[in-house]
């Protein structure tokens, strides 16, 4: 087990979460792998995910050491996030189970559960007149983090966490072990937007917002995001429907 030295005193009620997870605290995400927010005994809001055992080849690379767990990726990645001031819930714990052949199993990643309250999928069929803040916002907090060499290889809806208070937006990003450290050009900058869901004008004003804030052109950023949507989105709506109204 891996733990943040902040939280050594939950130590040994960590070490019993595997055996204690299906009773604790409620579900808020379920499929292949499983998404409970608990409260601890210190009454820290915990967020705990539960990962499902890796197919054959990848239980195989994760358990050799070739390439580390999506779990423990999870939990190594936030420290580096939260050094180059970007938000993301702070990392608890990294717990993994293995068999008596030294194969893993399920593995879980601890953090304190975020306070911010909504994500990207509001924005789905949003009208034109309610989303303009938005997008300029978004577009300036995607540029600080390509700035400070972060790109988030699964910039999608679920995955970027939203507020707004008196002080203006405030974003969070999670689901982090897929991530890139590394100077962003405005090719991959503008190709990480293309998972966004939203009207078309939304994201063309992601895109330029991101342009000015990045020093990059506009046009230029508006037709690289706008390609790379378009690529992604037909390719997907041939495996998955969409629940929102679709401009490419």
């Amino acid at each position: 087990m891996l733990i943040n030295p902040k939280y050594q005193h939950l130590k040994k009620w960590l070490e019993q979460l595997p055996k204690q997870f299906e009773q604790l605290g409620e579900v808020i995400y379920d499929k292949r792998n499983q998404l409970r927010v608990i409260e601890a005994p210190d009454g820290t809001l915990i967020n705990a995910k539960r990962y499902c055992v890796p197919h054959a080849f990848n239980r195989l690379v994760y358990s050799s050491g070739i390439r580390q767990p999506k779990g423990k990726r999870a939990f190594l990645y936030p420290f580096r996030l939260l050094e180059r001031g970007i938000d993301t819930p702070e990392p608890i714990a990294y717990i993994e189970q293995r068999n008596r052949l030294g194969l893993l199993q399920e593995c879980y990643f601890v953090s304190v559960q975020s306070p911010l309250k909504h994500t990207l999928y509001e924005f789905g069929d949003a009208q034109e007149g309610t989303y303009e803040e938005m997008a300029r916002e978004l577009g300036r907090f995607t540029a600080m983090m390509h700035d400070r060499e972060v790109l988030h290889l699964d910039y999608s809806p679920g995955n970027i966490l939203w507020d707004k208070d008196e002080m203006g937006y405030h974003f969070a990003i999670v689901d982090i072990n897929r991530m890139r450290f590394g100077k962003v050009d405005i090719k991959d900058g503008c190709s990480a937007l293309r998972r966004l869901w939203g009207p078309k004008r939304f994201i063309e004003l992601i895109a330029r917002s991101y342009a000015v804030a990045r020093g990059f052109d506009e046009d230029e950023a508006v037709r690289l995001t706008m390609a790379a949507r378009t690529a992604f989105w037909t390719r997907y709506q041939r495996r998955h429907p969409v629940d929102f109204p679709l401009e490419l």
